[in-house]
Formats: C-alpha cells, structure tokens, sequence
C-alpha cells in the first residue's frame, strides 16, 4: 500500500503521514459502499450475491442474500449480485441488482421495493451505480457485466449500454455513446456531471454541463488513461466538498482537481472499484476485490443529498 504525490497540493487532501488500513477481507468482489444515518457501512458483494454492513467495532453482517438476484440459471461466479448504491428519500437505501436487472429501494428493516426494471419495454442489461440530484432525479448508468456473455449475451434486449435519468415518474435515457459506461457523480453545486467508462480499450473519464432540467451537454473527455501500463479500470467515483474528483482507475485511486489536474494516486494491494466517504466525513471507506480499506483525509467527503 502506498500514496503516490503528484502534486504537492495533494498534501491538503491526504496528510503526509496518513496510512491505508485493512478492516476486513475475505470476500468475493466488492463494491458499492455507502455510510448509513446510523454510524455503519452497507457494502455489495456482486460475485456473492450479498448485501452486507461493517460497524466500527470490526464485525460484518450479512443483510441480504440473495442481494442482487433472486433467480437460478445463470452460471456461478457471475457478476449477478448487487452493485452501486446511494442514499434514498426517507433515510432508504437506492441499490443497483445485476442480475434482478432493476434499480431497487430498501427500507432499515430490509423491505425492498423495486423502483424501475424496463426502458420502453425492454429489461435493462444490469445497473451498475446510481446517483441522485437534489431534486430527486435519479441517474443510473447501465453496462452489460451482469449478463454472462456480455453484449453478445442472448438475454440483451437493450441495443446500447446507457445512463438513464429517472424523474418524476418518468425515465429517459440520457447517454448512449459509452461503451461502458460505471462510475457517476455531480459536482458541490450541480452544474458537472463525471462518468467513468471502464472498457479495457476506452479508459477514460467525461465530464457534461447540466442544465436546470437534468439534461446534459456540451461533452468533453475529462481524462483518458487508455495508454497507462497499470492494470485497473475507470470504475468507482466520488467528490469531496471542494469538487476535487477520486476516481478508481489504473492502479489505484486517482484524484483530480475540477480542472483536470491529477495530484495523486492512492494504491492498494488489490485494484479498487468503489468509495465512500463515512463516519466524520473524512474517513474514505474503499472496495478493493476482496477486501475493505480505510483512509484519513483531511478533506471532507461530498455528503450524499439525501443523506
């Protein structure tokens, strides 16, 4: 484990002498952290179908099994558990389900109810993350990884991998052009949207302006790390309170600030898919393949709108 100083400006977000700890292992793949209200981390486990939480004292729980889906016949060691999650109206939890292929609500006492499984007609291939606006506008992105073989998997009925907005009721999708479109996240104030595509062949991070209705435009690549030799996909991603982007990428997390400039890279034994922010805020919580990591930053974590 090692932190990578680009910049010296990264000193303001990660202290020098900050450490990386392991405080849990022995999973199958992890993603999909989230802090709750009540001072414990829920996380997804996609390969083992599981939804569970770690307290501060150490222990991890089971919450639910099957956590992503709830059917039979597609082969083991699939990616068709639960994925991305982020906080729901009322205190909920809103959650991503590969294999149930829908976008789910689940409630303290692990009630779940789906929200939304079809674009005109058509099953989704498998949620991947989710975000919410605060006004309630909900944007899921949507790759093929929960499907066995992909986008050649007979049981695609989507002919594109898409970011979906869902509001008022109403679902739209909003891009089309990704190969592999994963990680999201909006800007403090809203007006940037970041998505992370996680194609071996297309790695690379886009920014969009968004306008008052949710809508978005005016598309540049925010940064493409296609050439980098590190192993490691655009996956998982976050914002700090100052707008500063960490995203998992090649080798580890990378961190950026809103204009682009890369000032560090955090990097663990395993390659990382997922973060969050918890407890003070300034606590990052990391899924990395088999294992849960945390690290002390001095800057605090975006707080989920709902949260």
């Amino acid at each position: 484990m090692s932190i990578l100083r680009v910049d010296s400006d990264f000193d303001s977000l990660v202290p020098p002498d900050a450490k990386i700890e392991k405080v849990a292992g022995g999973f199958t793949f992890i993603e999909g952290p989230i802090w709750r209200p009540s001072g414990l981390l829920w996380f997804s486990d996609v390969i083992g179908n599981v939804t569970r939480q770690w307290s501060p004292d150490g222990r991890v729980k089971e919450l639910l099994r099957p956590g992503g889906y709830d059917g039979n016949g597609l082969p083991p060691g699939g990616y068709v558990g639960p994925n991305g999650a982020t906080a729901g109206e009322g205190g909920t939890v809103v959650m991503c389900q590969h294999g149930n292929r829908r976008m789910v609500r689940i409630t303290d006492d692990l009630t779940v109810t789906p929200i939304v499984s079809r674009f005109e007609g058509k099953k989704f291939n498998s949620p991947n993350d989710v975000v919410y606006r605060s006004d309630g506008t909900m944007y899921f992105t949507d790759p093929p990884y929960g499907l066995p073989k992909g986008d050649d998997d007979p049981s695609k009925e989507l002919p594109f991998n898409g970011v979906f907005m869902f509001k008022n009721g109403k679902l739209d999708v909003v891009i089309t052009d990704m190969t592999r479109p994963n990680g999201l996240a909006f800007s403090p104030d809203e007006k940037i949207f970041y998505i992370a595509n996680s194609d071996d062949d297309h790695r690379y991070w886009r920014r969009y302006d968004v306008a008052a209705d949710g809508s978005l435009h005016n598309v540049e690549t925010f940064r493409d790390v296609s050439a980098e030799k590190d192993s490691g996909l655009p996956d998982g991603m976050k914002i700090d309170s100052l707008g500063n982007i960490w995203a998992t990428g090649p080798g580890g997390i990378w961190v950026f600030t809103p204009g682009g400039k890369h000032l560090g890279t955090i990097k663990l034994p395993e390659q990382p898919a997922n973060l969050a922010w918890g407890g003070d805020w300034k606590t990052l919580y990391i899924t990395a393949c088999t294992t849960l990591y945390r690290l002390k930053t001095s800057v605090a974590g975006q707080k989920l709108v709902y949260s």
